[in-house]
Protein backbone atom coordinates (compact mmCIF):
# COMPACT_ATOMS: atom_id res chain seq x y z
CA UNK A 1 0.00 0.00 0.00
CA UNK A 2 1.16 3.97 -0.35
CA UNK A 3 -0.16 6.83 0.52
CA UNK A 4 -1.55 9.33 -2.58
CA UNK A 5 0.55 12.86 -3.01
CA UNK A 6 -2.83 14.43 -1.44
CA UNK A 7 -5.97 14.08 0.19
CA UNK A 8 -5.58 10.92 2.81
CA UNK A 9 -6.42 8.64 0.63
CA UNK A 10 -5.23 5.50 0.48
CA UNK A 11 -5.29 2.52 -2.76
CA UNK A 12 -3.54 -0.59 -3.86
CA UNK A 13 -0.32 0.44 -6.24
CA UNK A 14 -1.35 0.00 -9.94
CA UNK A 15 0.58 -2.25 -12.60
CA UNK A 16 3.69 -0.44 -13.04
CA UNK A 17 3.56 -0.21 -16.99
CA UNK A 18 6.65 0.09 -19.72
CA UNK A 19 5.96 1.76 -22.88
CA UNK A 20 7.64 -1.03 -26.20
CA UNK A 21 8.73 0.36 -29.80
CA UNK A 22 7.25 -0.96 -32.85
CA UNK A 23 9.92 -0.94 -36.07
CA UNK A 24 7.43 2.28 -36.94
CA UNK A 25 8.39 4.04 -33.81
CA UNK A 26 4.91 3.64 -32.22
CA UNK A 27 4.11 2.95 -28.52
CA UNK A 28 2.99 0.07 -27.02
CA UNK A 29 1.82 -0.44 -23.16
CA UNK A 30 2.32 -3.24 -21.44
CA UNK A 31 2.36 -5.29 -17.88
CA UNK A 32 6.17 -5.20 -16.77
CA UNK A 33 6.97 -8.77 -16.72
CA UNK A 34 4.91 -9.97 -20.05
CA UNK A 35 6.96 -9.04 -22.37
CA UNK A 36 3.81 -9.19 -24.63
CA UNK A 37 1.26 -6.11 -25.66
CA UNK A 38 -1.66 -6.58 -28.19
CA UNK A 39 -4.10 -4.13 -30.10
CA UNK A 40 -6.58 -3.95 -27.73
CA UNK A 41 -5.76 -4.34 -24.03
CA UNK A 42 -7.06 -3.81 -20.21
CA UNK A 43 -5.95 -0.83 -18.28
CA UNK A 44 -6.61 1.85 -15.32
CA UNK A 45 -8.05 5.17 -16.11
CA UNK A 46 -4.69 6.85 -14.81
CA UNK A 47 -2.56 4.66 -17.22
CA UNK A 48 -4.77 5.58 -20.09
CA UNK A 49 -4.22 8.79 -19.41
CA UNK A 50 -0.34 8.36 -19.33
CA UNK A 51 -0.37 6.41 -22.69
CA UNK A 52 -2.05 8.84 -24.24
CA UNK A 53 0.08 11.60 -22.90
CA UNK A 54 3.14 9.53 -23.61
CA UNK A 55 2.15 8.97 -27.31
CA UNK A 56 1.00 12.47 -28.19
CA UNK A 57 4.76 13.61 -27.15
CA UNK A 58 6.06 10.88 -29.59
CA UNK A 59 3.97 11.89 -32.60
CA UNK A 60 4.39 15.70 -31.98
CA UNK A 61 7.56 17.62 -30.65
CA UNK A 62 5.47 20.66 -29.85
CA UNK A 63 3.84 18.83 -27.14
CA UNK A 64 5.06 18.92 -23.62
CA UNK A 65 4.20 18.81 -20.01
CA UNK A 66 4.34 21.42 -17.23
CA UNK A 67 3.49 21.82 -13.84
CA UNK A 68 4.49 21.28 -10.16
CA UNK A 69 6.28 17.73 -9.33
CA UNK A 70 6.11 16.51 -13.32
CA UNK A 71 8.53 14.40 -14.23
CA UNK A 72 10.60 14.38 -11.02
CA UNK A 73 8.09 13.13 -8.69
CA UNK A 74 5.52 11.79 -11.13
CA UNK A 75 3.47 14.34 -10.55
CA UNK A 76 0.10 14.39 -8.81
CA UNK A 77 -0.89 10.43 -8.44
CA UNK A 78 2.01 9.45 -10.66
CA UNK A 79 0.01 10.72 -13.95
CA UNK A 80 3.30 11.61 -15.50
CA UNK A 81 5.80 8.57 -14.10
CA UNK A 82 8.21 7.45 -16.74
CA UNK A 83 8.23 10.70 -19.07
CA UNK A 84 11.00 11.94 -17.70
CA UNK A 85 13.11 8.65 -18.79
CA UNK A 86 11.69 8.40 -21.96
CA UNK A 87 12.00 12.59 -23.07
CA UNK A 88 14.38 15.46 -21.74
CA UNK A 89 13.75 17.88 -19.05
CA UNK A 90 12.74 20.15 -22.22
CA UNK A 91 9.24 18.35 -22.77
CA UNK A 92 8.39 17.47 -18.85
CA UNK A 93 8.89 20.58 -16.73
CA UNK A 94 8.86 20.57 -13.01
CA UNK A 95 8.09 24.48 -11.70
CA UNK A 96 7.31 25.77 -8.27
CA UNK A 97 3.72 25.36 -6.66
CA UNK A 98 2.82 28.35 -8.72
CA UNK A 99 -0.11 27.79 -10.64
CA UNK A 100 -1.30 31.09 -12.15
CA UNK A 101 2.77 31.54 -13.17
CA UNK A 102 3.26 28.01 -15.04
CA UNK A 103 -0.53 28.66 -16.60
CA UNK A 104 0.78 31.45 -17.86
CA UNK A 105 4.24 29.96 -19.27
CA UNK A 106 2.05 27.60 -21.07
CA UNK A 107 -0.13 29.92 -22.52
CA UNK A 108 2.85 31.76 -23.71
CA UNK A 109 4.16 28.67 -25.55
CA UNK A 110 1.18 27.58 -26.89
CA UNK A 111 0.96 31.25 -28.55
CA UNK A 112 4.49 30.63 -30.30
CA UNK A 113 3.18 27.10 -31.39
CA UNK A 114 3.63 24.81 -29.07
CA UNK A 115 0.97 22.68 -27.55
CA UNK A 116 1.71 22.26 -23.56
CA UNK A 117 -0.12 20.11 -21.22
CA UNK A 118 -0.52 21.73 -18.24
CA UNK A 119 -1.05 19.66 -14.88
CA UNK A 120 -2.97 20.80 -11.93
CA UNK A 121 -2.47 18.62 -8.68
CA UNK A 122 -6.01 19.20 -8.21
CA UNK A 123 -8.20 22.03 -10.19
CA UNK A 124 -8.76 23.92 -7.15
CA UNK A 125 -6.04 25.19 -7.42
CA UNK A 126 -6.80 26.58 -10.60
CA UNK A 127 -8.25 29.50 -8.95
CA UNK A 128 -5.08 30.98 -8.76
CA UNK A 129 -4.80 30.66 -12.28
CA UNK A 130 -8.18 32.50 -13.43
CA UNK A 131 -7.18 35.39 -14.75
CA UNK A 132 -4.71 33.33 -16.96
CA UNK A 133 -7.10 31.16 -18.02
CA UNK A 134 -10.17 32.58 -18.39
CA UNK A 135 -8.67 36.90 -19.07
CA UNK A 136 -6.56 35.35 -21.28
CA UNK A 137 -6.19 31.56 -22.78
CA UNK A 138 -10.22 32.13 -23.30
CA UNK A 139 -9.82 35.27 -24.87
CA UNK A 140 -6.90 35.69 -27.09
CA UNK A 141 -8.03 34.58 -30.37
CA UNK A 142 -11.18 36.60 -30.36
CA UNK A 143 -9.36 39.89 -29.02
CA UNK A 144 -6.58 39.03 -31.46
CA UNK A 145 -8.76 38.71 -34.48
CA UNK A 146 -7.55 35.29 -34.80
CA UNK A 147 -4.29 35.93 -35.32
CA UNK A 148 -3.30 33.75 -31.94
CA UNK A 149 -4.75 29.96 -31.62
CA UNK A 150 -4.11 28.87 -27.65
CA UNK A 151 -3.87 25.66 -28.39
CA UNK A 152 -3.54 24.58 -24.72
CA UNK A 153 -4.65 21.37 -22.22
CA UNK A 154 -5.01 22.26 -18.75
CA UNK A 155 -5.49 18.74 -17.27
CA UNK A 156 -6.24 17.55 -13.48
CA UNK A 157 -8.68 16.03 -10.99
CA UNK A 158 -12.19 17.72 -9.08
CA UNK A 159 -14.80 16.83 -7.53
CA UNK A 160 -15.50 14.86 -4.79
CA UNK A 161 -12.59 12.16 -4.01
CA UNK A 162 -12.21 10.15 -0.46
CA UNK A 163 -11.95 12.33 2.39
CA UNK A 164 -10.46 15.69 0.49
CA UNK A 165 -12.28 17.92 2.49
CA UNK A 166 -13.51 21.44 1.42
CA UNK A 167 -10.73 22.67 -0.23
CA UNK A 168 -9.57 19.80 -2.44
CA UNK A 169 -13.36 18.54 -3.26
CA UNK A 170 -14.99 21.60 -5.37
CA UNK A 171 -16.67 20.97 -8.51
CA UNK A 172 -14.86 23.05 -10.23
CA UNK A 173 -16.22 22.35 -13.68
CA UNK A 174 -19.05 25.70 -13.27
CA UNK A 175 -16.17 28.05 -13.17
CA UNK A 176 -15.03 26.80 -16.81
CA UNK A 177 -17.99 26.31 -19.25
CA UNK A 178 -19.44 29.67 -18.55
CA UNK A 179 -16.40 30.76 -20.15
CA UNK A 180 -17.01 31.27 -24.12
CA UNK A 181 -13.99 30.49 -25.43
CA UNK A 182 -13.18 27.10 -23.33
CA UNK A 183 -13.67 23.71 -24.39
CA UNK A 184 -14.58 21.18 -21.31
CA UNK A 185 -14.24 17.60 -21.27
CA UNK A 186 -14.88 15.01 -18.58
CA UNK A 187 -14.06 11.54 -19.75
CA UNK A 188 -15.89 8.35 -17.66
CA UNK A 189 -13.86 5.42 -18.52
CA UNK A 190 -10.37 4.54 -19.52
CA UNK A 191 -11.04 4.43 -23.49
CA UNK A 192 -12.35 8.17 -23.07
CA UNK A 193 -9.57 8.80 -20.59
CA UNK A 194 -7.01 7.86 -23.69
CA UNK A 195 -9.48 9.06 -26.64
CA UNK A 196 -10.54 12.57 -25.42
CA UNK A 197 -6.98 13.37 -24.30
CA UNK A 198 -5.46 12.90 -27.13
CA UNK A 199 -8.11 14.93 -29.23
CA UNK A 200 -7.75 17.54 -26.77
CA UNK A 201 -3.85 17.81 -27.55
CA UNK A 202 -4.60 17.99 -31.26
CA UNK A 203 -6.95 20.85 -30.48
CA UNK A 204 -6.17 24.41 -31.66
CA UNK A 205 -8.48 25.61 -28.42
CA UNK A 206 -8.00 26.14 -24.36
CA UNK A 207 -9.28 22.72 -23.29
CA UNK A 208 -9.90 22.39 -19.75
CA UNK A 209 -10.09 18.12 -19.03
CA UNK A 210 -11.43 17.30 -15.56
CA UNK A 211 -11.09 14.12 -14.25
CA UNK A 212 -12.40 12.66 -11.03
CA UNK A 213 -9.99 10.77 -8.26
CA UNK A 214 -12.47 8.07 -7.71
CA UNK A 215 -12.04 6.89 -11.10
CA UNK A 216 -7.79 6.72 -11.41
CA UNK A 217 -7.74 2.69 -10.67
CA UNK A 218 -10.72 1.70 -12.73
CA UNK A 219 -10.06 -0.53 -15.55
CA UNK A 220 -11.65 -0.70 -18.83
CA UNK A 221 -10.62 -2.08 -22.84
CA UNK A 222 -8.51 0.59 -24.49
CA UNK A 223 -7.48 0.53 -27.68
CA UNK A 224 -3.51 0.79 -27.93
CA UNK A 225 -3.74 2.16 -31.49
CA UNK A 226 -1.89 5.49 -31.32
CA UNK A 227 -4.39 6.89 -33.69
CA UNK A 228 -7.33 6.10 -31.47
CA UNK A 229 -9.01 9.56 -30.56
CA UNK A 230 -12.49 10.26 -29.64
CA UNK A 231 -14.11 13.10 -31.18
CA UNK A 232 -15.00 16.32 -28.38
CA UNK A 233 -18.63 17.44 -28.77
CA UNK A 234 -20.00 13.66 -28.65
CA UNK A 235 -21.80 12.22 -26.06
CA UNK A 236 -22.44 8.47 -26.25
CA UNK A 237 -25.47 6.60 -24.92
CA UNK A 238 -24.10 4.23 -22.16
CA UNK A 239 -27.12 2.34 -21.53
CA UNK A 240 -30.05 1.86 -23.34
CA UNK A 241 -33.81 2.27 -21.84
CA UNK A 242 -37.31 3.14 -22.29
CA UNK A 243 -39.09 4.77 -19.09
CA UNK A 244 -36.68 7.65 -18.43
CA UNK A 245 -33.14 9.60 -19.64
CA UNK A 246 -30.58 10.17 -16.86
CA UNK A 247 -27.91 12.24 -17.70
CA UNK A 248 -24.36 11.63 -15.89
CA UNK A 249 -20.72 11.89 -16.28
CA UNK A 250 -17.31 10.85 -14.89
CA UNK A 251 -18.12 9.21 -11.13
CA UNK A 252 -21.99 10.00 -10.94
CA UNK A 253 -22.02 7.63 -14.41
CA UNK A 254 -20.65 4.98 -12.32
CA UNK A 255 -23.82 5.94 -9.26
CA UNK A 256 -26.80 6.04 -11.79
CA UNK A 257 -25.44 2.85 -13.97
CA UNK A 258 -26.19 0.99 -9.97
CA UNK A 259 -29.19 2.47 -9.81
CA UNK A 260 -30.30 1.76 -12.95
CA UNK A 261 -29.26 -1.94 -12.01
CA UNK A 262 -31.37 -1.83 -8.81
CA UNK A 263 -34.52 0.16 -10.70
CA UNK A 264 -34.65 -2.83 -13.73
CA UNK A 265 -35.88 -4.87 -10.56
CA UNK A 266 -38.95 -2.79 -10.24
CA UNK A 267 -39.46 -3.11 -14.06
CA UNK A 268 -37.91 0.64 -14.51
CA UNK A 269 -36.00 0.89 -17.13
CA UNK A 270 -33.27 3.21 -17.29
CA UNK A 271 -31.06 5.41 -20.08
CA UNK A 272 -28.08 6.84 -19.16
CA UNK A 273 -26.14 9.47 -21.58
CA UNK A 274 -22.74 10.47 -21.06
CA UNK A 275 -21.94 13.59 -22.16
CA UNK A 276 -18.18 13.31 -22.05
CA UNK A 277 -18.08 17.53 -23.28
CA UNK A 278 -19.49 19.54 -21.40
CA UNK A 279 -19.06 22.22 -24.05
CA UNK A 280 -19.45 21.86 -26.63
CA UNK A 281 -22.40 20.21 -25.12
CA UNK A 282 -23.94 17.74 -27.28
CA UNK A 283 -27.67 18.54 -26.93
CA UNK A 284 -28.70 16.38 -29.75
CA UNK A 285 -28.16 13.31 -28.25
CA UNK A 286 -29.38 14.04 -24.96
CA UNK A 287 -32.94 15.65 -26.42
CA UNK A 288 -33.24 12.71 -28.41
CA UNK A 289 -32.60 10.41 -25.71
CA UNK A 290 -35.63 12.09 -23.63
CA UNK A 291 -37.81 12.08 -26.93
CA UNK A 292 -37.76 8.56 -26.76
CA UNK A 293 -38.32 7.85 -22.78
CA UNK A 294 -40.18 10.80 -22.16
CA UNK A 295 -38.54 11.81 -18.56
CA UNK A 296 -35.45 13.13 -17.58
CA UNK A 297 -33.10 13.08 -14.53
CA UNK A 298 -29.94 14.81 -14.44
CA UNK A 299 -26.89 14.07 -11.67
CA UNK A 300 -24.08 16.61 -10.52
CA UNK A 301 -21.49 15.76 -8.30
CA UNK A 302 -21.47 19.45 -7.58
CA UNK A 303 -23.42 22.14 -5.78
CA UNK A 304 -27.21 22.48 -7.19
CA UNK A 305 -27.44 25.82 -7.48
CA UNK A 306 -26.60 27.50 -10.77
CA UNK A 307 -25.24 24.23 -11.51
CA UNK A 308 -24.38 22.25 -14.59
CA UNK A 309 -27.56 20.05 -13.97
CA UNK A 310 -29.43 23.57 -13.93
CA UNK A 311 -28.54 24.16 -17.87
CA UNK A 312 -28.95 20.43 -18.88
CA UNK A 313 -32.74 20.35 -17.33
CA UNK A 314 -33.14 24.31 -19.25
CA UNK A 315 -32.34 23.32 -22.76
CA UNK A 316 -34.35 19.99 -22.04
CA UNK A 317 -37.08 21.71 -21.02
CA UNK A 318 -36.76 24.45 -24.00
CA UNK A 319 -36.20 21.77 -26.46
CA UNK A 320 -38.72 19.09 -25.67
CA UNK A 321 -41.45 20.16 -23.61
CA UNK A 322 -44.26 18.59 -25.19
CA UNK A 323 -42.10 15.61 -24.91
CA UNK A 324 -42.03 15.82 -21.33
CA UNK A 325 -44.11 13.91 -19.06
CA UNK A 326 -42.82 15.17 -15.54
CA UNK A 327 -40.47 17.86 -14.46
CA UNK A 328 -36.97 16.83 -15.20
CA UNK A 329 -35.55 15.92 -11.93
CA UNK A 330 -32.01 17.05 -10.34
CA UNK A 331 -29.43 14.85 -7.99
CA UNK A 332 -27.04 16.94 -7.07
CA UNK A 333 -23.90 18.05 -4.13
CA UNK A 334 -25.38 19.80 -1.37
CA UNK A 335 -25.04 23.39 -1.50
CA UNK A 336 -22.49 23.28 1.56
CA UNK A 337 -18.52 22.87 1.88
CA UNK A 338 -17.92 19.38 1.42
CA UNK A 339 -16.79 17.71 4.63
CA UNK A 340 -14.21 16.01 5.58
CA UNK A 341 -15.81 13.17 7.92
CA UNK A 342 -16.89 10.14 5.50
CA UNK A 343 -20.21 9.73 6.95
CA UNK A 344 -21.06 13.87 6.02
CA UNK A 345 -19.42 13.22 2.85
CA UNK A 346 -21.43 10.49 2.15
CA UNK A 347 -24.27 12.83 2.96
CA UNK A 348 -23.27 16.00 1.06
CA UNK A 349 -23.24 14.69 -2.66
CA UNK A 350 -25.31 11.71 -5.17
CA UNK A 351 -25.28 8.45 -4.06
CA UNK A 352 -26.98 5.31 -5.87
CA UNK A 353 -29.91 5.04 -3.50
CA UNK A 354 -30.48 8.99 -3.94
CA UNK A 355 -30.21 8.40 -7.51
CA UNK A 356 -33.09 5.91 -7.42
CA UNK A 357 -35.25 7.78 -5.33
CA UNK A 358 -34.97 10.44 -7.83
CA UNK A 359 -36.02 8.24 -10.58
CA UNK A 360 -38.72 6.52 -9.09
CA UNK A 361 -40.08 10.22 -8.36
CA UNK A 362 -39.37 11.11 -12.27
CA UNK A 363 -41.50 7.81 -13.56
CA UNK A 364 -43.94 8.24 -11.28
CA UNK A 365 -44.91 12.06 -11.08
CA UNK A 366 -48.03 11.28 -13.99
CA UNK A 367 -49.25 8.35 -11.48
CA UNK A 368 -48.19 6.15 -14.21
Amino acid sequence: MHQTKRGGGVREPRTVIIYKHDAAGGARLAARGTGESTEMGTMTYHEALTLALYEEMRRDERVFVIGEGVGLNDGAYEMTERLLSEFDARRVVHLPTAESGFTGVGIGAAMVGLRPVVEMSTFNFALLALDQIVNTAANLCYLSGGQYNVPIVIRGPAGPAHQCAAQHSQSMKGYFYHVPGLKVVCPSTPADAKGLLKSAIRDDNPIIFIESETLYDIKGEVPYDPDFTIPLGKAVVRREGRDVTVVAYIGMLYCAMEAAEELDKDGISVEIVDPRTLRPMDEKTIVGSVRKTHRAAVVESGAGFAGWASEIASFITEQAFDDLDAPVERITGANAPTPYAKNLERLSTPTPEKIVEAIRRVSYANGS
